[in-house]
C-alpha cells in the first residue's frame, strides 16, 4: 500500500470529507475513534482497503455494521503501518 490514512474525525467534520478526497486507490484508509461511525453505510470510499479499529467500533456499539469494512485489532493496526510506504493522520 502506499499510503495509510489514519482517520479519527467523525463524518460530520471537515476533516473526514478532506481525508475521503485525498486517499487514492492504491491507500489504505484505517478508521478510529468516531470516524468508525461512517461503518453504518452511506460514504464511498476510494479504495478497496478500508479499515476499523474493532475496538472503536465496539466501543460505540456498531459490531453488526459495516459490509466491506475489515477489522482490525490494535496488532493489526501496528501491521498496518508497517506495510504502508508513508502514513497521514488526519
Amino acid at each position: 500500500m502506499d499510503t495509510l490514512h489514519i482517520l479519527n474525525k467523525s463524518p460530520d467534520h471537515t476533516r473526514f470529507a478532506r481525508c475521503l478526497a485525498a486517499v487514492a486507490p492504491e491507500d489504505g484508509l484505517l478508521l478510529t475513534e468516531n470516524a468508525v461511525l461512517a461503518v453504518t453505510g452511506g460514504f464511498a470510499f476510494n479504495t478497496a482497503q478500508v479499515y476499523a479499529l474493532g475496538p472503536d467500533v465496539q466501543a460505540r456499539g456498531l459490531e453488526h455494521h459495516g459490509t466491506g469494512v475489515s477489522r482490525v485489532d490494535f496488532n493489526g493496526m501496528v501491521d498496518l503501518t508497517t506495510r504502508a510506504r508513508r502514513i497521514i493522520s488526519w
